[in-house]
């Protein structure tokens, strides 16, 4: 029976005792097409946060679309324009919902419309953690990565001006609305309004999140979508344009806003981004964003973030089998520690459900549970894998 594939469940285990790296045999790309709802973007297991390349709007060159058809994920691999990283992400889902604050970098001459700043990409690459493609109308190289629940970008630059995007009025979710304000010269926060996940009008939450960059610019400032305007109002040169301010700088609001960020840069400069979320506060977003990452150190926040996948990867070892099968499963395991996700902050604090309150738990608390689905095997895997984080999900339903 050596041809055959062999399970051996062990609660604790070190991969190095198969002499192999698992994660190697994780291939995000799975699921990504015919309609899988799946991305290749990074996230941690079970994480709050996830780091997804956006291709789905802007472009007749790709294939599906958002806004033109029943379309609940942001990523396609079909689809070959990119429009940013999208933040706080849902996988295998058939609603669209979540998939905001969408980060992009571009170079040349500032554009804030995403239909013209948007880009062709070559050299994809994606890892347990970590996502890579070039911009092929900048020539510029993007990485992400994460912890439980920050985000950190690393952007390469050709010489000469750089643009770092941050679009708050698009996104898969079908909701609007969103505000931020500047913190510092390197410093952002705001919130974005979420929900009606499979058309529940009433379903609407926010997402808060503190950005930095880790170098001051020459310029920074906003934009805001001006509605279209009629008689003498028609006279403004911004009129039914996504309108720059260069001199504002005190807190913005509207369904269609965005923040840049300008610098003059050599060749293979980076820039790195952190974000971090909050589904509470922007104090918590930030205290969030302290706490799992110290300083701007990407190389660090991957690493930890492979190691994080490795662990969770053995608790389950192979014996026999080809190389293609042991893809085929481990990419499975991957896909099933995605959801539910945390819920709570490091503070421990988190939303009740259908309601208003703050409540606090010193425990675990997880959300995206899709019982309708995974009620027939996922938990009971769970129950069997990883007894602790399954007894922290059950607490959290029993709770809400």
């Amino acid at each position: 029976m050596r041809s055959g594939l062999f399970f051996i469940l062990f609660l604790v285990i070190s991969s190095n005792f198969f002499g192999q790296d698992l994660t190697g045999f994780v291939n995000p790309f799975i699921g990504t097409t015919n309609y899988g709802t799946t991305n290749p973007g990074a996230v941690l297991p079970n994480g709050m946060m996830s780091v997804a390349p956006f291709n789905v709007m802007g472009s007749d060159e790709n294939k599906f679309d958002k806004d033109k058809q029943w379309w609940s994920t942001p990523y396609s691999y079909e689809n070959k324009f990119f429009t940013g990283f999208s933040h706080v992400n849902l996988s295998g889902v058939g609603c669209p919902e979540a998939g905001s604050l969408l980060l992009m970098p571009t170079s040349g001459e500032l554009n804030v419309n995403y239909e013209e700043y948007g880009s062709g990409y070559a050299g994809e690459q994606a890892s347990p953690g970590y996502y890579t493609n070039r911009l092929t109308k900048y020539g510029i190289l993007t990485e992400v990565s994460a912890t439980t629940r920050t985000s950190i970008a690393r952007f390469t630059f050709p010489k000469g001006q750089a643009n770092i995007l941050l679009n708050l009025g698009e996104g898969l979710t079908n909701e609007s609305g969103a505000w931020m304000r500047r913190i510092s010269d390197t410093e952002i926060e705001g919130m974005k309004v979420l929900g009606t996940f499979c058309y529940n009008p009433q379903a609407v939450f926010p997402i808060y999140f503190v950005m930095r960059v880790s170098k001051p610019p020459v310029t920074a400032g906003y934009w805001k979508k001006q509605r279209e305007m009629t008689a003498e109002a028609a006279w403004d040169s911004t009129a039914g344009t996504r309108k720059i301010y260069t001199r504002y700088g005190r807190d913005i609001a509207g369904d269609d806003i965005g923040a840049y960020f300008s610098y003059d840069v050599k060749a293979g400069e980076t820039i790195e981004v952190q974000i971090g979320v909050s589904f509470v506060s922007t104090a918590n977003a930030r205290e969030n964003l302290e706490a799992e990452q110290n300083g701007f150190q990407f190389d660090k926040v991957r690493t930890a973030a492979r190691e994080s996948w490795e662990k969770e990867l053995a608790r389950v070892g192979i014996e026999g089998g080809t190389a293609d099968q042991k893809v085929v499963f481990y990419t499975a395991l991957y896909h099933a520690l995605i959801h539910p996700n945390l819920f709570n902050d490091v503070n421990g604090q988190y939303p009740a459900m259908e309601s208003d309150k703050i409540l606090t738990s010193g425990a675990g608390r997880y959300t995206v549970f899709s019982l309708w689905d995974t009620y027939r095997n996922v938990h009971q895997m769970l129950s069997l894998l990883y007894p602790e984080k399954q007894l922290d999900m059950v607490r959290s339903m029993v709770d809400m």
